[in-house]
This record gives C-alpha cells, structure tokens and sequence, in this order.
C-alpha cells in the first residue's frame, strides 16, 4: 500500500483497536496495513453461534478509506465459516456496507465487524444463501466487486 491517506487512516485505526475494541471482538494480526485478522464472536444468547469464533479477513486497496476493504471469512481447523444466509460457503459475506454501493468513508474496520457481529446477532437460519453451491464454483470477483442483489433494492 502506498503511502497516502489509506496507509495515515489504517495507522489511526490499528492504534486505536489495539488498545480498545468491543466485546466479542480481538484483533489477531495486524502486520502491515494490507491486511488484517479479526476474530469476532456473538455474544448473545443465538444457538446457532454458541460458542464459536470466527475469524474475518480485511484487504485494503490503496483506496481504503474511498473504497470499502475486502472482508471475508477465513477458515480453519478451530474457526468454521458461520452459517447465515448471507454468507458463502467460502467465506464471501453478502452485506451492503462492504460493497461500492453501500460503503462510506466514515466507516472502519470497528464500525465493519460489529455490523457483521450484528448480522450473526440477528439470525434465525442456519443455513447458507440460496445457490451456495454454483455461486462458490463460479465466481471469480473481488468480493466487493461482486454485484449482489439485495432484497429491499427498488427496481
């Protein structure tokens, strides 16, 4: 990443989410200011998430903060990609905020994982999105070059 706005912006943020973040979410690895891991947890009472740790993955663009950062889910031995029908088998989320159209500037890597956080909060079904299976097969996008559709956009 070039220094600039997006590296001065991320140097900000790691500071201030390495000495404080909200419940239920850690920093794990912040080595240079392209990406980062996270590991959030639902804290409530949601069977579906009880217990369990995910672990997010940040990509930020020489654009960051213009443009919104790459976030997925990772998996691994003791992480599994939760289950939600919005997100992908292979960790891709589909959330407004984290594509073109719904990103601003004065979001952050905090303000990101607790609307994820929120996302899991909120669930109801354990199940992956509608297609899961074909979507992982075929695409080839940048997550937040995928265009998703989303229930409440106005034809």
């Amino acid at each position: 990443m070039a220094a600039g706005l997006g590296a001065k912006r991320l140097g900000k943020e790691l500071s201030k989410i390495s000495s404080s973040l909200p419940p239920g979410i850690t920093l794990v690895s912040a080595e240079n200011l392209e990406e980062w891991f996270l590991d959030i947890k639902v804290l409530d009472q949601n069977p579906i998430y009880a217990g369990e740790t995910y672990r997010l993955k940040f990509k930020f663009s020489k654009s960051y903060p213009i443009e919104p950062p790459e976030v997925t889910f990772v998996k691994l031995s003791d992480r599994p990609i939760p289950m939600h029908p919005h997100i992908y088998s292979n960790g891709i989320i589909c959330l407004d905020l984290l594509g073109s159209q719904g990103w601003s500037p004065v979001q952050n890597v905090e303000s990101v994982c607790m609307s994820i956080q929120s996302m899991l909060t909120g669930n109801t079904k354990n199940e992956r999105p509608p297609g899961d299976e074909e979507f992982v097969r075929a695409n080839r996008l940048r997550p937040r070059d995928i265009d998703f559709y989303y229930h409440d956009n106005t034809v």
